[in-house]
């Protein structure tokens, strides 16, 4: 199945899987997403494989980048109106308390959209979406999908 049938089939069944499991790293890592009315939420599950500190235990930082990173990329290919495959430009990450080892939960928000390019800022948290463990920003430029 091509990208353009994948993204309009997880939007008429409101699920991501296909999509996730199509792309590689969202598959290894075990990235979940689920859709509450408007908003998705993405799920990065315990998982001993995204480990970077197993004395703490903590999750990876480039795990946690990486999750980030493809939420982001999911988000913008279900929300634009005319799919277009986000290529990152620029991403940045912040990290603001450890990421222990169990779920992790991402929210995306689109905080521009051009004809060309994409701004989008990321949220993780594990416990309380109020005390955040990371915050991102990312640029993509937006290519056209060819059917």
């Amino acid at each position: 199945m091509d990208l353009l049938s994948l993204v309009r089939d997880c939007r008429d069944t409101l699920t991501c899987k296909a999509l996730i499991d199509h792309i590689p790293y969202s598959a290894f890592i075990g990235m979940e997403c689920e859709q509450f009315g408007e908003e998705y939420i993405f799920r990065l599950p315990k998982n001993e494989n995204n480990l970077g500190n197993p004395t703490l235990p903590a999750i990876h930082g480039g795990v946690l980048g990486g999750f980030l990173e493809n939420a982001a990329i999911i988000h913008l290919l279900l929300k634009l109106d005319t799919p277009r495959l986000p290529k990152t430009i620029d991403f940045s990450i912040d990290y603001l308390r450890a990421g222990h080892h169990k779920e992790t939960y991402a929210s995306c928000e689109i905080t521009r959209q051009g004809r060309r390019a994409a701004n989008v800022s990321m949220l993780a948290w594990q416990t309380k979406k109020s005390e955040p463990i990371a915050v991102a920003r990312a640029h993509f430029l937006m290519e056209q999908i060819i059917e």
